[in-house]
């Protein structure tokens, strides 16, 4: 996705968020690719990122991290399927957030994503053994996470 339809998409979401869902329209770019997107402090509260592509790569040696969201604005934004590695999460309001089926592997975040509404079948670091292991909100679904 180019950055000049992103910037509108962007918009006219946070219209759509500060308008109480009266006005503008609810960013919905499931599917997309958002490698690499600084997407730093972005209101994406109630997002549409299913199976959103926001993955890193290594590159002739050099590394290329993933998509920055960093102090972004997730809250309850449905993240199903999205691929996330290497995506800088730090700071980043995944509050409710449903992360089913996602790949954070090497993902960069703060302990803060305690409060993911659905994290069934991730994919994490192995990093991430003991919060998601121990945190009791999360044990049920514990044994459907992979570590990487």
């Amino acid at each position: 996705m180019n950055a000049d339809r992103l910037k509108n998409i962007l918009e006219d979401h946070k219209v759509w968020v500060e308008s109480g869902e009266q006005r503008g329209k609810r960013a919905e770019v499931s599917g997309a690719n958002l490698r690499y997107a600084d997407l730093r402090y972005a209101n994406l509260r109630g997002a549409d990122l299913r199976g959103a592509d926001l993955v890193g790569a290594s590159l002739y040696g050099k590394d290329l991290r993933g998509a920055d969201l960093r102090n972004a604005d997730l809250y309850k934004a449905d993240l199903s399927y999205a691929d996330l590695s290497y995506a800088y999460l730090n700071g980043a309001d995944l509050n409710g957030a449903a992360l089913s089926w996602a790949d954070l592997t090497g993902a960069n975040f703060e302990l803060e994503i305690k409060t993911v509404n659905n994290f069934r079948y991730a994919i994490f670091s192995e990093s991430a053994i003991p919060w998601v292991i121990l945190h009791s909100r999360w044990s049920a679904d514990a044994d459907t996470v992979t570590f990487a």
